[in-house]
């Protein structure tokens, strides 16, 4: 499930405005001073495109923007500054593959023009390793984004908004690699600084509320999240138009503890004003709605609303396959829960053959990836066979599910038990109840 889409952070380059370049004689030229205040402009238009939640403008208006500083003579910096406001666009968007692409020229260019330990290196490092790490490229992140994170100690403070961008980034990759304890302690570091820095109403707060809250409900300690959930989504109430899809985000996250902890009632209303938001300002194949769908789809069947969840996984299933690919987990989350909705029903025969697509998806994924999400898989594949006579099979399947359990309990899991019962019928898919 994307119920919290709170991905790999691609960070803002903050940035001194940019001089005006100068012709081969040391003189400003009219046309160099013209294109100059076009990129610039662009730049400008494309932010407040994006915040309004006209992406498809947006994008225009930042590419105008790198066309631009192309053209202008000695105008790399202002190139590099164009093409990082374009990666942590498409970040922003999860369309990651362009975002590496566009990282990658940027780190070419900032190492020619500042060196290897400069700050806009650092943002092209790390633009580059986030888009790999969402992508599930194999590399070693953590030490990459740990020296980002000391060029921009040295830079800019321990304390400073800088920092704090990047130990948020390091944090969303130990939560997601179940790194939880040193998750938590980067995620409210980092929230001490932005709260400190910018003051305790400003959007980069709601943002790292949410992070944190993630590192929670990760968890399943839903209490923990639902206040910083609540303080998040008042924000982006106060800051964001009402149908950006940030605020469908918040939306959706404070909806999905609301149903992991059986509100159901004040979950919907929300779970239907972001399906709103999603389907009116992305667009019908974007991922974000069909994380969406599969939400709302997951509260009807917790609730045994089968005939209202089934359309619903399948539109979200047609556009994860159609945006992300038919080996995304994304695709396998709705997939395993299309299956299970089919046997509550005692549809076996059709649930079957999508927990097997679904398992085939998981296990293609690396070892840090999605481990419990692969577990509850298991557990949920077993009890359809249990149900159609086929215990020797399922016994196998919940032997390998508990050995992912088991080498997943560390100091991080070691609030948790686990029965391969309440696995297989968590209808989160990503943790594990507290049994506090």
């Amino acid at each position: 499930m994307k119920e919290l889409r709170i991905g790999l952070l691609l960070l803002p380059m903050l940035m001194a405005p940019v001089a005006v370049a100068q012709n081969k004689g040391g003189q400003t030229g009219t046309g160099i001073v013209v294109a100059r205040v076009l990129w610039a402009q662009h730049l400008e238009a494309g932010h407040q495109l994006e915040r309004r939640g006209n992406f498809a403008e947006a994008e225009k208006e930042y590419l105008a923007g790198v066309e631009e500083a192309e053209r202008v003579e000695s105008g790399e910096p202002a190139l590099f500054r164009c093409l990082n406001y374009l990666a942590v666009f498409y970040g922003h968007q999860r369309r990651f593959a362009a975002a590496e692409q566009v990282s990658e020229r940027m780190l070419v260019l900032a190492e020619r023009l500042y060196g290897p330990e400069d700050p806009a290196t650092a943002t092209a490092l790390n633009n580059l390793a986030a888009s790999r790490c969402a992508q599930g490229q194999p590399g070693d992140y953590e030490s990459v984004f740990r020296r980002v994170l000391a060029i921009r100690e040295r830079a800019f403070g321990p304390d400073s908004v800088e920092v704090a961008d990047v130990l948020q980034t390091l944090a969303v990759f130990y939560r997601s690699r179940g790194r939880y304890s040193e998750a938590e302690r980067l995620s409210r570091h980092c929230l001490a600084i932005v709260e400190k820095t910018v003051g305790p109403e400003h959007p980069r707060v709601a943002l790292s509320l949410s992070n944190l809250a993630l590192v929670y409900y990760n968890q399943g300690l839903y209490a923990k999240a639902e206040p910083l959930l609540v303080r998040a989504l008042a924000i982006r109430e106060k800051t964001l138009p009402s149908e950006h899809p940030e605020l469908a985000t918040a939306l959706n996250s404070l909806a999905a503890v609301y149903s992991y902890r059986g509100r159901y009632a004040e979950a919907e209303p929300l779970y239907r004003r972001a399906l709103a938001i999603e389907e009116k300002a992305q667009g019908p194949d974007h991922l974000d709605l069909a994380g969406a769908l599969n939400n709302l789809g997951e509260l009807c069947r917790v609730q045994h609303r089968y005939a209202e969840a089934e359309p619903l996984y399948r539109r979200a299933l047609a556009i994860w396959e159609k945006s992300a690919g038919t080996s995304d987990p994304g695709t396998a989350a709705t997939l395993g829960n299309l299956a299970g909705l089919y046997r509550q029903q005692g549809r076996y025969a059709e649930a079957e053959p999508l927990f097997q697509q679904a398992l085939g998806i998981r296990e293609k994924a690396g070892r840090d990836q999605g481990q419990l999400a692969l577990a509850r898989l298991l557990a949920r594949y077993a009890v359809l066979l249990r149900e159609t006579k086929r215990k020797g099979e399922a016994k196998k399947l919940e032997a390998r599910a508990r050995g992912i359990v088991q080498r997943l309990e560390g100091s991080d899991y070691a609030r948790f038990t686990v029965d391969i019962h309440t696995l297989a019928n968590d209808p989160n898919a990503y943790s594990l109840r507290d049994t506090q």
